[in-house]
């Protein structure tokens, strides 16, 4: 096996990367790959690993022994994987790798928006705790979610790993129906339509794929359709929920708040409307709900279990 890895400094420096250089007998190393450098670098390999970068027709076309893609993430969209196909090219990629760690972001998102943690933090720094009446703030309204219910859409991995730990803040929880999907009951959930989820749920939580189905999943009827206390959040992909629909919807206080954590350009070099600074009760992250070493170093280990198999 001779493998090149394009995009290595999106696994981070504190990984060990000696599982896989072991299965492949060696491996070149990029910290970073541009569009223009991907056909240069990946001539003379047979196996290519990859996070990011984008493989197209014209790469495969050009490279016949070309063998192996070994995707280090779980989405594919990178990867032109029709002609993979067509070219006899094996693209395998990683899952079930961050269910603590997205879990655990996901669950950070819900208790800072339902405590509001970060507009008291706002409050103290700006003096307003030194300056009140009595001997604490009560500004803004604090969400138990004690007895809410919380809506999970995509109830793979992910999804399983949020409401274990929402039922440990005793939460019920019901599962909405991804189109293409019917209603049940699964692990002794319910599973509706989002139609009939939306009005019901106190935090909806979407852990599903990006998909034509799903692309906007997420629009303005449905906003309208969820509580006005509602909390909403994101840690799967961005495209799922119409940002500008959402931004407006929290300008109107028509749903009380979200946290996410992808949005639908990575990195924003172009703005977004979900990074204007007069959204109430929004927090963004930066895509990191996956990026525990924990979690980086599994994706490692798994890839190099994949190329054994090759």
């Amino acid at each position: 096996m001779k493998a090149v890895f394009l995009d290595a400094d999106t696994l981070g420096n504190d990984v060990d990367l000696t599982p896989i250089e072991t299965v492949a007998g060696g491996l070149v190393k990029h910290e970073r790959t541009a569009p223009e450098q991907v056909l240069e670098r990946i001539q003379g390999f047979d196996t290519v690993v990859v996070n990011k970068v984008f493989l197209t027709r014209e790469h495969f076309e050009a490279c016949p022994e070309l063998e192996t893609i070994a995707v280090v993430a779980t989405g594919l969209n990178n990867i032109d994987q029709t002609a993979a196909r067509e070219h006899g090219i094996r693209v395998m990629n990683v899952t079930n790798y961050g269910r603590s760690t997205v879990a655990q972001h996901t669950m950070a998102l819900m208790l800072a928006l339902a405590t509001r943690m970060l507009d008291y933090d706002r409050d103290v720094r700006a003096g307003r705790w030194g300056q009140s009446s009595m001997f604490c703030l009560m500004d803004h309204p604090i969400m138990e979610l004690e007895g809410r219910t919380l809506g999970i859409v995509g109830y793979g991995d992910l999804g399983q790993g949020v409401a274990e730990r929402a039922r440990a803040f005793g939460m019920k929880i019901l599962l909405g129906a991804r189109p293409g999907q019917a209603r049940g009951e699964v692990d002794g959930y319910p599973r509706v339509p989002l139609d009939e989820l939306l009005p019901q749920v106190d935090v909806l939580s979407l852990h599903c794929l990006l998909t034509d189905e799903t692309r906007n999943l997420i629009g303005a009827d449905e906003l309208k359709k969820m509580k006005r206390d509602a909390l909403l959040i994101n840690t799967s992909r961005g495209g799922l929920v119409d940002e500008q629909a959402l931004a407006d919807a929290l300008r109107a206080e028509t749903i009380a708040g979200a946290g996410f954590d992808v949005l639908t350009e990575e990195p924003p070099r172009d703005g977004n409307p979900l990074l204007a600074d007069d959204i109430p009760n929004l927090i963004v992250t930066p895509h990191s709900a996956w990026a525990s070493r924990e979690a980086r170093q599994r994706i490692v280990e798994i890839t190099a279990r994949n190329l054994s198999s090759v």
